[in-house]
């Protein structure tokens, strides 16, 4: 009897809470729906702009190699000019790269400076243009600007802080400040991250004003 009285119990409340789900999934049913669609609706506009970015970046560069193609490094900056402020000035980095190689040292100017000057540019891509120009005009440049440029790019911690202080080296040999360039020029030799072309470059520097260069791991190991 005992049994019976408890399966009764049992499905009494059973029914109760099957009765409180009820009134709860008609109250508030809607709202768990609406929860639904906006997490699915959430990954499907995801997944569409991540394919709409990819398929504009894909058709972007393959624009960007058919313009190099021409030979004419305008034509890069004349892809969707008023598109992308990224692409806009990876274009003109690039035309500008392309005047330099071409012997367009005017126009390569004329593009870096429009780079470094934007106010709308990525800090990193302003440096970037600078650098670039540093090296465009060399002992050309006006001194006051390369020294302030290149004391900002060589801070430590700079994202060209190594290609900077190469720069400096230069500057102070086209200054005919021999020794200050040679003690900078070992400076930036007992520097991490060194790359074996900037290592071989300071060396070559070294060579080039009369002193023994440093001694790299291989050669030391050979």
């Amino acid at each position: 009897m005992a049994n019976q009285n408890d399966s009764f119990i049992d499905e009494v409340f059973d029914d109760l809470r099957r009765e409180r789900l009820f009134r709860l999934y008609r109250r508030w049913g809607w709202l768990a729906l609406l929860i639904v669609l906006l997490i699915v609706g959430g990954v499907i506009w995801r997944e569409y702009s991540q394919a709409r970015d990819e398929t504009r970046a894909r058709d972007w560069g393959d624009a960007v190699l058919a313009a190099e193609e021409t030979g004419d490094p305008a034509a890069i900056m004349q892809i969707d000019p008023d598109g992308s402020e990224g692409r806009r000035i990876v274009g003109a980095l690039l035309a500008a790269g392309d005047w330099a190689e071409a012997g367009g040292k005017d126009a390569a100017i004329e593009a870096l400076r429009a780079v470094a000057n934007d106010p709308e540019s990525d800090t990193a891509l302003q440096d970037l243009a600078k650098l670039k120009l540093v090296i465009l005009q060399g002992a050309a440049m006006e001194p006051t600007e390369r020294d302030e440029i290149l004391a900002r790019l060589s801070r430590a911690g700079a994202p060209f802080e190594l290609l900077a202080l190469e720069q400096k080296a230069i500057a102070l040999i086209d200054a005919g400040r021999k020794d200050d360039a040679i003690s900078l020029i070992r400076q930036i030799q007992q520097k991490d991250g060194l790359s074996q072309a900037l290592r071989r470059r300071l060396s070559e520097m070294m060579i080039a004003l009369g002193e023994e260069p440093e001694m790299t791991e291989s050669a030391s190991a050979g």
